[in-house]
């Protein structure tokens, strides 16, 4: 049978770029998209370096806004993406192929375990491994201050199932299917329609090629930059924060080491070995430590499983997932709209902020994930997306997180004055094992090498980006864009910590761990030394959230144009098949007879004997 795949057109002007090394250095970026993304950044970090105080309070008075008027549009549009993605799977688009007509036919480019694999590696990250046990414990300890979590008052049993629950909200369907907006669209944009790896060519449907060549389309990849490398950036910071932590329990540094100077140290430190990983190359760097890191981090999660009480974590994962489910709606339409000023700020410190972060990372994580799922069907893309990484994310929480909720309900000592060490206590939880101070320190090294890969990966994603789509970026600019994330996750962090030492009545430089812990602030205190990386993921996203809705409607638009495209070939097809069954059948009869010579058949017009 022919094929009903319907015909795209190419535009030989939009092939991939391709480096040619006769030519300048500078002929590598495309000037619209990699000025202003770097003039953009490159003034923040200066801001913050210059005026790392007032900086936190721009950032503040921004989130605030964002979070006071726009907080409900955060919670309307992620939870209707969770929509749109299964409906895109459910529906007659899920029979689309993500491969141009001419592949059509052949298999994807990976196999289903490999792809699978590569899912599940994509869910892994820094951030789970720092919210793992530190989130499930800030809502256990705030289910008295705050009435979000509807947590009952007086069970721990009960208040404990509902901080897991509320974990889950913000690690489970939601954040993958914001990555299966921007990654769907790309597949398509990149493996249907053969354009280059560039955001601007998402919304070809709802725009002319002529359009988005221009300031049109150096707009949307500008956004996406800036926001991946933000995005990127606030996950380095809470790597660094808490590998200072991690070396301040296995008494490498201690409470009265300047914590600036440290979190300045460790960036300066790992950014350069990211440096070095960029220049080694895609198969030496990212691909190693990729593998190493997946490997560490299951053994991270075995060695508590099997530590622990493993019956325990198999009964809550499937409780959990139940009472997930069971509340998602309740959770996700959530906008703390009675709860008072105090449960904004919570909102605005968890929920809001995890989605902002996780579309600021949506650029980064969908071109990943576009990149590896040529050749599925958008059926196979949207199962294999929302469910591989969001089952894990949410075992992981069980384990870590649930088992870090059930010592502190049995033994307690990781919530102190109602508080809890976000950044060191999976440290706390960690020595509550036999050999934990060894699997902390090696957690240590998983956390670091977490910063090594996100760089990495992120600097290629971002130069393909800033480059006009070229898939193998020269390794100068990659470099660059390395030390940039370095530096804006070393100015973010200067910003927060900048507010703590005011607080504190201290200089910058002499701020310690010690003066941070008299404080006593939780992640929803706007004055924490969270509060600059949150500010900045809620108030980037902002933009590109616009873009994604404009991503969701071309997708629309161009699969029912594909679907009506294909229909009438089927039926075109499925018409000629019967004309030919009849033509035979009457030959067969003899009602028809073929002219010798010409082949022209004629009625053959006799009466049976």
């Amino acid at each position: 049978m022919a094929s009903t795949q319907p015909t795209i057109q190419l535009d030989e002007d939009l092939t991939p770029p391709v480096l040619d090394p006769s030519k300048p250095w500078y002929s590598a970026i495309k000037p619209g998209v990699f000025i202003p993304a770097v003039v953009i950044i490159v003034g923040f970090i200066l801001f913050s370096v210059l005026a790392p105080t007032t900086a936190a309070e721009v950032l503040a008075a921004i989130r605030s806004s964002v979070i006071e008027y726009v907080g409900w549009y955060y919670a309307l549009l992620v939870t209707a993406f969770v929509v749109f993605a299964v409906w895109m799977g459910a529906s007659h688009f899920g029979d689309i192929k993500l491969a141009h007509e001419d592949e059509s036919d052949e298999k994807p480019e990976f196999g289903m375990g490999a792809w699978l694999a590569m899912l599940f590696a994509a869910g892994m990250g820094i951030g789970l491994v720092f919210w793992g046990v530190a989130e499930p414990l800030n809502y256990f300890a705030d289910t008295d201050n705050y009435n979000i979590i509807n947590a009952p008052t007086g069970d721990p049993a009960g208040a404990a199932e509902a901080s897991l629950v509320q974990s889950f909200l913000h690690w489970g369907l939601h954040p993958w299917a914001i990555y299966v907006i921007v990654g769907l669209a790309v597949a398509y944009s990149v493996h249907v329609k053969r354009r280059p790896i560039s955001l601007r060519w998402t919304l070809e449907p709802l725009s002319s090629i002529k359009k988005l060549k221009g300031w049109r389309g150096n707009v949307v990849d500008v956004i996406a930059v800036v926001g991946t490398l933000f995005g990127v950036a606030t996950s380095l910071g809470f790597g660094v924060m808490q590998i200072a932590s991690g070396l301040e329990i296995v008494e490498i540094t201690d409470e009265t080491s300047p914590l600036a100077l440290v979190y300045l140290l460790l960036i300066g430190i790992i950014t350069l070995i990211a440096t070095a990983s960029v220049v080694s190359g895609v198969g030496k760097g990212i691909k190693w430590l990729s593998n190493i890191n997946m490997g560490m981090a299951l053994a991270l999660l075995l060695f508590v499983f099997v530590s622990g009480a493993s019956l325990y974590f198999v009964r809550q994962y499937i409780e959990g997932i139940g009472a997930y489910l069971s509340s998602f709606l309740t959770l996700s339409f959530n906008t703390a709209a009675t709860t008072g000023p105090a449960g904004v700020d919570w909102q605005g410190a968890w929920t809001a902020f995890y989605w902002g972060w996780w579309i600021s990372w949506a650029p980064f994580v969908g071109v990943f994930i576009a990149r590896i799922s040529k050749g599925r069907t958008v059926r196979e893309f949207v199962l294999g997306v929302l469910l591989v990484p969001a089952l894990f994310s949410l075992l992981w929480f069980t384990v870590l997180g649930g088992g870090a909720l059930k010592v502190e309900i049995e033994q307690g000592g990781l919530i102190i004055d109602g508080g809890v060490d976000t950044e060191g206590v999976l440290f706390s939880f960690l020595q509550t094992f036999p050999g934990g101070t060894i699997v902390a320190g090696l957690t240590i090294l998983l956390i670091a090498m977490f910063f090594i890969t996100s760089s990495d990966s992120g600097s290629l994603v971002i130069d393909m980006l800033a480059s006009g789509g070229m898939v193998e970026p020269p390794t100068w600019s990659r470099v660059m864009w390395s030390l940039i994330e370095g530096a804006a996750a070393a100015a973010l962090l200067l910003a927060g910590l900048a507010t703590l030492a005011r607080e504190a009545g201290v200089g910058l430089f002499q701020l310690t761990s010690a003066d941070v812990a008299a404080l006593n602030l939780d992640p929803a205190d706007s004055g924490s030394a969270l509060s600059a990386l949150q500010d900045m993921a809620i108030t980037i996203a902002f933009p590109f959230s616009i873009i994604m809705i404009l991503m969701c409607v071309a997708l629309v638009k161009e699969f029912h144009r594909q679907r009506s495209l294909t229909l009438r070939a089927e039926r075109r097809l499925r018409r000629q098949e019967l004309t030919q069954e009849v033509a035979e059948t009457l030959v067969e009869d003899g009602l028809v007879v073929t002219t010798p010579g010409d082949g022209r058949a004629r009625f053959a017009w006799r009466r049976k004997k």
